[in-house]
């Protein structure tokens, strides 16, 4: 396969923006900072993390910058994660979640001085909408901040435990932090609803007066300074109310909301929230494609034996194809769904968001997230026992994903939300679209596949709407909602399936080389074919498939993973990652000198490299 068509499925996977948005942040990572450190300490392991984020942040243009273009605040979430997830966590909150608030609600000249300082990096940003007692339902937040006209100043208090923001960076004291933090607005006596305000946390020595947190429990690999934060009557000036569009203050020193209702007003203030689920599904898929790229080529050079042969690479094994090619076509799926949601966001009028443009972002991160962390799994376990080890990163991107599938908006309740809505807006008076008939098609066919998934979203939404629909019985709408969400969460699933298959054929089309697009096609065949495997019951019990070809699935799948296989290297290299980048010994291409060399093991290669020195 020839270097034009690895260049072809890199312009498709990163939008044709790989140059301009991608490749500096690329050459960034290759910056000393960013090798590995063996035997830290979490706290030792947090605070290089910060030095990290700071080194990227002076690599960059300013965050202000960032924020103006989304294409290049996604790029921003999906490369430091491969080299440190922990740094990923930091810029994100940062740059998006809380200093994205402060340009959107309080760009105003009388916090430019917070506003640079926020800029320039000389604080840290925590982000503080969480409480514990409340989780994802943020709209009911207790920590309240009650204006005291006589000071012009806000009185932020945490009235009880459960209102203690959670999971927010305030452990390190030494870390200038000056934080969003997300409070109940009370003035002249009424609750106005949820809105931001700018806190400072500490002042780089310790916190500041007013301000307590604890630490959260120890978590795998992130090092960070998670904490459970409270306020005790802290006094905020007046101007630190990020109020933007939604209030301000009379001329007599009343606040005034803006008009409309405070849900509106909630989800304006949390409007960051948005980009930061497109954020998330940038980590994961990039984690994906990195897991998938270690696992293939160590596969390529770890030896087995075989019936009648000795020393035979493990990739050759049908059992390890089915296993890596298929997380490698859910990669491919998800990396297109994920461009296709990023492109309808940036086309998008960013102060009246389109329902449909929620309900793709809220489908493409619950779906990608939950795909990629499958993916990393396989990929840890295809690995043996390197794959537990920090040095060749799948396993630090495990833990990872286990924090992004929770991460803005837990996925399961994001997910039913989102199926939620659309079973509302369901026209039951429009005329159901007939099943695909299966007779004589191709299994491979595209086109037929993405039909067979498209049938399946129907029947499930009209189902779930009917169930919703039905007044018999003297039902609650919880009972009713409660009987029919596990059917949505079905139906919001195979809508993001569809749209990534239908994805995966508008790809196909734009390529020019005829190498990638049949490894495109294939792999595209692959992932329909493992779709169709997962609800083969339910496929064949309404006649969209034959039995003969739900029989016929698994032996297909091998095929295509043969079909598959001289096309590995493009398909990989397609990712522009390099061993250089990762720093993973089994990612080397010579991968047992790598790992010699890194362990200080005794050995050929190691006495080679003693003798070079």
């Amino acid at each position: 396969m020839t270097s034009s068509a690895s260049a072809e499925l890199s312009r498709l996977l990163f939008d044709g923006r790989y140059e301009q948005t991608h490749q500096d942040l690329h050459e960034l990572l290759l910056d000393p900072v960013f090798d590995p450190r063996e035997g830290l300490n979490m706290t030792e392991a947090g605070k290089l993390a910060y030095e990290r984020s700071r080194a990227v942040h002076a690599g960059l243009e300013r965050p202000r910058d960032v924020l103006a273009d989304p294409w290049r605040l996604f790029a921003l979430a999906e490369w430091p994660s491969l080299v440190d997830v922990s740094t990923f966590s930091l810029l994100m909150v940062h740059y998006n979640l809380a200093f994205g608030t402060v340009v959107e609600h309080g760009d105003r000249e009388d916090l430019k001085d917070l506003f640079d300082e926020l800029d320039r990096l000389d604080s840290f940003s925590p982000y503080m909408a969480t409480e514990l007692g409340y989780g994802n339902n943020v709209a009911a937040l207790r920590t309240e901040a009650v204006y005291d006209p006589a000071t012009e100043t806000f009185v932020l208090n945490t009235p009880d435990a459960l209102a203690q923001k959670y999971m927010s960076y305030s452990g390190f004291q030494d870390v200038p932090k000056l934080a969003v933090v997300m409070a109940r607005l009370k003035a002249d006596g009424k609750d106005h609803g949820v809105y931001p305000f700018l806190v400072r946390i500490s002042d780089g020595k310790q916190l500041c007066e007013g301000v307590h947190a604890a630490p959260c429990p120890e978590k795998p690999v992130q090092g960070l300074d998670n904490g459970l934060t409270w306020f005790d009557h802290v006094r905020v000036p007046r101007r630190q109310l990020l109020h933007g569009d939604m209030g301000g203050f009379d001329d007599d020193g009343r606040f005034r909301p803006a008009s409309g209702n405070r849900r509106k007003r909630f989800l304006r203030a949390m409007n960051r929230i948005l980009p930061g689920r497109l954020c998330v599904s940038s980590a994961a898929t990039g984690a994906g494609r990195a897991s998938v790229y270690i696992a293939l080529r160590f596969a390529a050079q770890r030896l087995t034996n075989a019936p009648g042969r000795n020393d035979l690479p493990i990739i050759e094994y049908r059992s390890h194809q089915l296993a890596l090619y298929t997380a490698l076509s859910r990669t491919y799926a998800m990396t297109l769904l994920l461009n296709h949601a990023k492109r309808e966001f940036t086309a998008a009028p960013q102060d009246a968001v389109p329902a449909e443009l929620n309900h793709l972002v809220a489908i493409t991160k619950a779906l990608s997230t939950w795909e990629m962390t499958d993916v990393v799994a396989t990929c840890r376990e295809r690995c043996g026992a390197q794959g537990i080890f920090s040095a060749n990163r799948i396993a630090d991107y495990g833990s990872l994903l286990q924090g992004l599938v929770t991460a803005e908006g837990d996925n399961q309740v994001l997910l039913a939300t989102t199926a939620g809505q659309i079973i509302a807006q369901y026209d039951d008076g429009a005329e159901p679209a007939p099943a695909p008939d299966p007779a004589g098609r191709n299994l491979g066919d595209l086109a037929f596949l993405a039909a067979v998934v498209r049938h399946r979203e129907a029947e499930l939404l009209r189902e779930a709407a009917a169930a919703m629909a039905d007044d018999t019985g003297d039902r609650t709408y919880f009972e009713a909602w409660n009987g029919t969400i596990n059917t949505g969460l079905e139906m919001a699933r195979a809508r993001g399936v569809r749209t990534a298959l239908e994805s995966f054929a508008a790809a196909a089309g734009t390529l020019k080389d005829e190498s990638a697009r049949t490894a495109l096609g294939l792999l595209a065949a692959l992932y329909g074919l493992t779709e169709l495997r997962r609800d083969a019951g339910w496929y064949l019990a309404r006649g969209v498939l034959t039995a003969e070809q739900v029989e016929r699935l698994p032996r297909e799948a091998d095929t295509l993973c043969a079909r598959l296989q001289p096309y590995t290297d493009a398909l990989i290299d397609g990712f522009n990652l390099s061993p250089e980048l990762l720093r993973a010994p089994i990612a080397a291409d010579d991968y047992v000198s790598a790992f010699q060399q890194r362990t200080s093991a005794f050995g050929p290669a190691a006495d080679a490299v003693a003798e070079g020195s």
